[in-house]
């Protein structure tokens, strides 16, 4: 029996789906430096000693701090 991948599931009404939180992190610092980010989204993480490693740390617990991030990503791209 031969084992064929599957290819992985089209979701047009994602459009995150398939990029990475730490991408979505660095597009954003690179862009607005830890300064302003944490101006846009008020979260201690990006104001006191931010990492990219302690950022995502805290927007895996906290939804409400993940959806402010990847909102402020995609109105980011779409420009």
């Amino acid at each position: 029996m031969e084992n064929k991948e599957t290819p992985p599931q089209e979701q047009p009404n994602n459009p995150l789906h398939g990029v990475k939180s730490a991408t979505v992190l660095e597009v954003l610092v690179d862009h607005y430096t830890w300064d302003e980010l944490a101006d846009r989204v008020n979260i201690n993480c990006f104001k006191s000693n931010p990492t990219i490693k302690s950022s995502l740390k805290f927007l895996r617990k906290e939804q409400w701090a993940r959806d402010k991030v990847e909102q402020l990503y995609l109105d980011l791209v779409k420009k």
